[in-house]
């Protein structure tokens, strides 16, 4: 089963998806796992994806992999807006999946929007 380990001790993803917020938001995914379960932690996080990619408001995500042999993991995915991601992540099919992580994997997902930065990015 999957732990789930807060990125911020001050906002839980439980504030966020209780949020209001209008428009996209982004899924930032850490995830650590002992160096002997990552295929197991890539085919659960590959199940879950399967299930995602249905949801509505669903829009992409891409894992990604540390390097220099770092069993440290980063999911990253757009969704139209917080109420589709809290249905999607709420469910009880999805949430049913979780227990398909191994048990050294530990998450801790937030959302966040993205921002305009003159001369450097837009939103």
């Amino acid at each position: 089963m999957l732990s789930f380990k807060e990125l911020n001790d001050n906002i839980s993803l439980r504030d966020q998806i209780s949020s209001s917020e209008e428009g996209p938001v982004v899924l930032i995914n850490v995830f650590t796992v002992d160096p002997e379960d990552e295929e197991a932690l890539v085919a659960a996080w590959a199940h879950d994806a399967t299930y995602m990619k249905k949801q509505a408001g669903y829009i992409s995500t891409q894992l990604h992999k540390g390097i220099a042999g770092s069993p440290t993991y980063v999911n990253y995915a757009i969704w139209e807006n917080v109420e589709s991601f809290r249905n999607a992540f709420s469910n009880p099919e999805f949430q049913s999946r979780l227990e398909g992580y191994p048990k050294s994997a530990v998450t801790s997902p937030h959302l966040f929007k993205k921002l305009a930065v003159a001369g450097h990015c837009v939103a």
